[in-house]
C-alpha cells in the first residue's frame, strides 16, 4: 500500500495589513509589495544576499554608459491565463507605472523610452546614468502585467492614464500576473486570499493558498499562532515575542533595512528657539541611544548614524552620535539657549517595526529634560501628521522608512535635502534656505555614474556622511524583523525586494 500523501493546506498569515490598492502600479504599502511579487513578476529577482537574479528576463546587458538596458525574456513565461508574456506587456507595464503617476512611478520616471524590436527584447533607454536600474527592475511596482487582459477591464498606459484608467476597481478582485499565486479575493480590512497558479511557468509553489488575516494586536497576532489559528505572524513586537518562548513556535529575529528616525524642521513655524546646527547636534547626542533600543525594542535593533541602511551601499562605517549630555549643554549655551526651550513634538501615533513611537518619544522626551529641553508630545493619526508636515511643519517629530529596491539613491532622494526633495520641504527648507544642500544630488548622479561598485559605495559613503552630519534626519534604530511561524512552516526570509517571498515557503 502505498502512504498517503501529505494534505495540502492554506498558509495563514496574521498581519496589520496596510492595502491601498491591488493595483501593481497604485499599490503601496508593505503587504503591497509582498502581493506585487507574489501575483506579479518582475524583469529580474534578487537572492538572499541581494544579487540580482533572472525572473521574466533571463538575460540582460547595460550599455558602458550606464543609459540603456536590454533585456531578453524568458520564451516559457507566461501569463496565468496561459498567453506568453511578451515584450509589450513589458514597455506597457512600464509606461503606465509611469503615467499613473502613483507613488511608485519615480521608478519609471528616469526611463526616456523603450524599445520592443521583437516579442522577446526590451531595450529601456534612460535620460541620465542609473547604475541602480537593474536593482530597480526588481521592485513590486515594476511587476509585468497582462496588458491585453488589464486593457480590456479599463486599464491605460498612454499619457491619459493618471485621469481615464478606470481600473483599479477590476484590480481589487482579479489579477493578471504571471506570479506563483493569482488573487481569489480580497475584503478591506478583514482578509486578502491567494491561490496557487495553475498555469505557472515555474516550479509551482507547494502551499495551495495563502490567507493574509487582519490583524492588528501583536498579542492576537501571537495568540493566533499559539491556537493555531495562523502560520505566521509578521508584526510581533520584542515584548510579545517573549510571551512565546518556552512554546514551540519558532520565533527569528533577523536584521531588518527598516529604520525609524527623528527629525528637527528648522523652518517650523512653532520653534520657540532657531534650530542651528549647534543646536541640532545637542539634541542628537543628548539622546541615549543604547538605551533607547534597550526601552524601545529591549535590544532587537541596531544603532543607524545616517538614513542609508545598514547593509545597503554607503550605509555602513558611520561613526554613531556618542551619548554626552555634558557636551549638548555646552553647545545649548554657546547657541544662546543654556536656559532651557521648548520643543514641539507631532509623531504619528503607531507601532511600526515593534517600534511603539509613544514609548520611544517619552523616551527622548526623559532625556532631553535632562539637558533643560521640555518637549511637548502630540501623538495623531498618520494622515494628520502627514498635514503636519507638509503645512507649518514640525519643530520634532518621528518617522519611519523601508526600502522600496535594493539601492541607496533613494534614501539620498527623500533625505538629502536637496531643494525641492521631500525632508527640505518638510524641515521649512524655504523659510531657512541654510538646511539645503546641493551637494548631495551631485554626489547621487556621480554615484548613479560611477564605473564600479567601489566607486560608487564611496560616494553613496560621502552622501551618508553629509546627511549625518546636518542633523536634520537623525536615525534612532534599525529594529531587528521578528519572525514567528508554527514549527511546521518551512522558508520564511525576509527579502528586500520581495519582503516575504510567499513561493519559497512549504508548511
Amino acid at each position: 500500500m502505498q502512504p498517503a500523501a501529505a494534505e495540502e493546506r492554506a498558509l495563514v498569515i496574521a498581519r496589520d495589513m496596510d492595502v491601498n490598492s491591488l493595483d501593481p502600479a497604485r499599490a503601496w504599502c508593505d503587504t503591497c509589495q509582498i502581493y506585487n511579487t507574489s501575483v506579479y513578476e518582475q524583469l529580474v529577482t534578487l537572492d538572499k544576499d541581494n544579487k540580482v537574479q533572472p525572473l521574466i528576463a533571463s538575460s540582460w546587458e547595460v550599455n558602458k554608459e550606464q543609459t540603456q538596458l536590454t533585456f531578453k525574456l524568458d520564451p516559457a513565461a507566461k501569463f496565468s491565463d496561459g498567453s506568453p508574456v511578451e515584450a509589450k506587456d513589458v514597455k506597457w507595464s512600464f509606461e503606465r507605472l509611469k503615467n499613473i503617476k502613483g507613488n511608485g512611478a519615480f521608478i519609471a520616471d528616469p526611463i526616456s523610452s523603450i524599445d520592443i524590436p521583437d516579442a522577446q527584447t526590451v531595450i529601456v533607454k534612460l535620460a541620465a546614468p542609473n547604475s541602480e536600474f537593474l536593482n530597480q527592475a526588481a521592485a513590486g511596482f515594476l511587476g509585468i502585467i497582462n496588458s491585453d487582459v488589464a486593457g480590456a477591464n479599463g486599464a491605460l498606459a498612454d499619457a491619459t492614464a493618471v485621469d481615464k484608467d478606470t481600473s483599479e476597481n477590476w484590480f481589487l478582485a482579479n489579477s493578471a500576473g504571471s506570479g506563483p499565486f493569482v488573487l481569489e479575493s480580497y475584503e478591506p480590512n478583514a482578509e486578502l486570499r491567494l491561490k496557487r497558479n495553475d498555469n505557472y511557468w515555474r516550479k509551482a509553489p507547494t502551499i495551495p493558498q495563502v490567507v493574509f488575516r487582519q490583524v492588528k494586536d501583536a498579542v492576537a497576532q501571537a495568540q493566533m499562532l499559539q491556537s493555531g489559528s495562523a502560520d505566521i505572524a509578521m508584526q510581533i513586537d520584542p515584548e510579545t515575542a517573549k510571551t512565546l518562548e518556552g512554546s514551540d513556535i519558532v520565533v527569528e529575529k533577523v536584521p531588518s533595512y527598516n529604520f525609524v528616525y527623528i527629525s528637527l524642521s528648522p523652518g517650523a513655524k512653532a520653534n520657540t528657539v532657531k534650530l542651528t546646527p549647534e543646536v541640532r547636534e545637542a539634541i542628537s547626542i543628548a539622546i541615549d541611544r543604547t538605551s533607547l533600543i534597550d526601552f524601545t525594542v529591549g535590544g532587537a535593533g541596531r544603532a543607524i548614524a545616517t538614513p542609508i541602511p545598514l547593509g545597503f551601499p554607503g550605509g555602513d562605517g558611520h561613526e554613531i552620535p556618542a551619548y554626552n549630555p555634558d557636551r549638548a549643554k555646552e553647545l545649548l549655551a554657546a547657541a544662546g539657549a543654556g536656559d532651557g526651550f521648548t520643543l514641539k513634538s507631532i509623531y504619528p501615533d503607531m507601532n511600526v517595526y515593534g517600534v511603539d513611537f509613544s514609548l520611544m518619544m517619552q523616551k527622548i522626551q526623559q532625556d532631553l529634560a535632562k539637558v533643560g529641553i521640555t518637549v511637548e508630545l502630540s501623538p495623531v493619526p498618520f494622515a494628520n501628521w502627514r498635514e503636519a508636515a507638509n503645512g507649518d511643519h514640525i519643530p520634532l517629530t518621528a518617522v519611519f522608512f523601508a526600502p522600496d529596491f535594493f539601492g541607496t539613491s533613494q534614501y539620498v532622494d527623500v533625505f538629502g535635502l536637496s531643494e525641492g526633495s521631500v525632508w527640505a520641504k518638510r524641515a521649512g527648507g524655504e523659510i531657512d534656505p541654510s538646511i539645503i544642500n546641493p551637494q548631495t544630488g551631485k554626489l547621487r548622479e556621480q554615484a548613479l555614474a560611477a564605473a564600479t561598485q567601489e566607486e560608487a559605495e564611496k560616494l553613496w559613503f560621502e552622501a551618508g556622511e553629509q546627511m549625518a552630519k546636518a542633523r536634520i534626519i537623525i536615525p534612532m534604530v534599525s529594529p531587528d524583523l521578528i519572525l514567528a511561524h508554527s514549527p511546521s512552516v518551512k522558508g520564511v526570509r525576509y527579502s528586500a525586494c520581495c519582503n516575504l517571498p510567499l513561493a519559497e515557503i512549504s508548511n
